[in-house]
């Protein structure tokens, strides 16, 4: 199994990037920080003649990463009770790649399982359930298998280490995909 784990924080050794490599670790993964890539916001041409333009910036070498995967592991904090910028632009660009032919890509996602890690402040365990409810639409919408998430709590760089559960079950997903 093909870990990728896409990170969606701006913020170095945050939280969710300290769960993400916990669950990585020693596994066959590629680990992407969202916030260090070149992803333009939609330009929504949907409906437009000749539908989306190319877009010159790193997105498309993520659809290559995405289709080489069998797990996506997506780590986002919780900011403003939704998913971070980055990995919301990264989700908005589904909107170009789901109907560019050369990919087949949600095709190619349903055949995909994906695992959620949010981390947050204060009551984050229940604030943060809208946002899973969000993550299981969004893979829904392509067909992918959402497996499981965690929710840690924690602010400040390192916290959540203190938050039990969710070391335990970061741990337990690493054994899971070591196998």
């Amino acid at each position: 199994m093909k870990v990728l784990a896409l990170l969606g924080s701006t913020r170095e050794n945050g939280n969710s990037e300290y769960l993400a490599n916990k669950i990585v670790e020693g596994t066959d993964h590629t680990l992407v920080k969202l916030a260090d890539l070149n992803i333009k916001p939609i330009v929504d041409q949907r409906h437009a003649d000749g539908g989306f333009t190319p877009v010159d910036d790193d997105y498309e070498e993520l659809v290559h990463q995405m289709l080489t995967h069998d797990i996506f592991v997506f780590a986002t904090p919780l900011y403003w009770y939704g998913m971070s910028g980055p990995m919301k632009d990264f989700f908005d660009r589904w909107s170009q790649y789901l109907r560019d032919e050369r990919f087949n890509l949600k095709e190619e996602l349903a055949k995909k399982k994906a695992y959620v890690v949010i981390t947050g402040g204060s009551g984050a365990k229940v604030k943060g359930l809208p946002l899973v409810q969000q993550f299981q639409y969004i893979f829904d919408f392509v067909g992918m298998e959402f497996a499981d998430y965690i929710i840690g709590s924690g602010v400040k760089p390192g916290e959540v280490k203190e938050d039990s559960f969710a070391s335990a079950k970061a741990e337990e997903w690493n054994k899971l995909f070591s196998k």
